[in-house]
């Protein structure tokens, strides 16, 4: 007469209140039994399923059910017991949640390596989000949870989160974007991860979504080079504009020197501070020397052009009359050098086909034989 004694079910359904449980083992004690024509209640994004002597006998999605022998037949294999025609079930009933787990943590614990266009091979770091679900619940029972009579979201991404490392380093690496370009192709990069992720996903029942990356940082060292290199590109990408830049740091430096005591130590960062503005002045000066650039006057026809030509560009006349003492060419008529300063003696008249300087009396280039005017 134990059987009597026994709470038989009506009604099964599982309501969850959590956010983090997969799978939910229905909690049958000695004394409850599921009878035949009792109610299998299931929600929304749920799923559930009999599992008899350790194989799945039936899956029901979403709904209300009636479990009875006449509209359920594989019942039939699980009654073990007849009595006043009630029906004892044994079985086991699990719920899968089928909903889409949202905010779950990725990141990277040891760098990810990558080859760089502009700086070689770098180490990058990341983390971000992603979400998942149970696609396929028997596919999941089977290859995953077994017969756990609870499963976790921390059970999943534990296992699989070196797997979602593993696909991102492979879009990296395929992308073949540069370090400096990353930022500007997250959206594109958690794309290739989720598409990668269906080949190793799917036989598990599972399905990944919403791949997001927050951040792809470099080493603090490499960090630091960019931003000394963004400060000078605020100026210009010249070597004499970094000597600039680093003399105002120094000279910034200086000022700050807390050694000496009194006027002592004010007069060496006083000084230290006109000596590194003096290296600041003469910096700018030479790179305004640099881009300073020297014009003459044809010899022959009068245009303005540059002055290390040797010809030209609007007459061909050769350019020969230079400055004896440094070299620099000079322009007809020229008093003193514009390299160095040099005086030059007045030159009156100049062989029009190969630019010697001729006295005044002259009609023939002794030279060449030109007839000059």
């Amino acid at each position: 007469m134990g059987f009597f004694k026994r709470q038989f079910l009506s009604v099964i359904e599982w309501k969850d209140a959590s956010n983090d449980i997969i799978v939910y083992r229905y909690p049958l004690t000695d004394r409850e039994e599921i009878m035949n024509s009792s109610t299998l209640i299931v929600r929304e994004s749920q799923v559930a399923m009999f599992v008899h002597k350790g194989e799945i006998a039936d899956v029901f999605g979403p709904g209300t059910y009636k479990l009875a022998t006449e509209n359920i037949p594989f019942l039939t294999k699980m009654l073990s017991l007849t009595t006043g025609g009630n029906s004892r079930i044994k079985a086991e009933v699990y719920f899968v949640n089928t909903k889409r787990f949202l905010g779950q943590k990725w990141g990277t614990q040891n760098p990810i390596m990558m080859r760089d266009v502009d700086f070689g091979n770098v180490r990058i770091r990341g983390y971000g989000t992603f979400a998942f679900k149970v696609e396929d619940p028997t596919k999941f029972m089977r290859e995953c949870f077994g017969t756990n009579p609870i499963y976790r979201v921390n059970d999943i991404t534990s296992q699989y989160k070196s797997t979602l490392i593993q696909l991102l380093t492979d879009a990296i690496g395929e992308s073949k974007l540069s370090a400096l370009d990353l930022a500007a192709n997250y959206k594109e990069l958690g794309d290739l991860v989720e598409a990668k992720s269906v080949e190793e996903f799917a036989p598990l029942g599972l399905k990944l979504s919403n791949f997001v990356i927050e951040n792809l940082s470099l080493p603090d060292d490499v960090e630091k080079m960019l931003d000394e290199r963004t400060k000078m590109g605020v100026i210009a990408d010249k070597m004499g504009t970094y000597t600039q830049f680093k003399a105002a740091n120094a000279m910034e430096e200086s000022a700050k020197n807390p050694n000496g005591a009194g006027l002592a130590g004010l007069g060496v960062g006083l000084g230290a501070g006109v000596n590194m503005g003096r290296l600041f002045a003469d910096s700018l000066d030479s790179a305004k020397d640099s881009k300073r650039q020297v014009t003459i006057q044809c010899v022959k026809c009068g245009a303005t052009i540059p002055g290390k030509s040797k010809f030209c560009p609007e007459c061909g006349a050769t350019q020969a009359l230079s400055c004896p003492k440094c070299g620099e060419p000079i322009s007809k008529g020229s008093k003193f050098c514009v390299n160095c300063g040099e005086k030059l003696e007045k030159v009156e008249k100049v062989c029009p086909k190969c630019g010697k300087v001729l006295s005044s009396r002259a009609k023939f280039c002794p030279d060449c034989g030109e007839k000059v005017k």
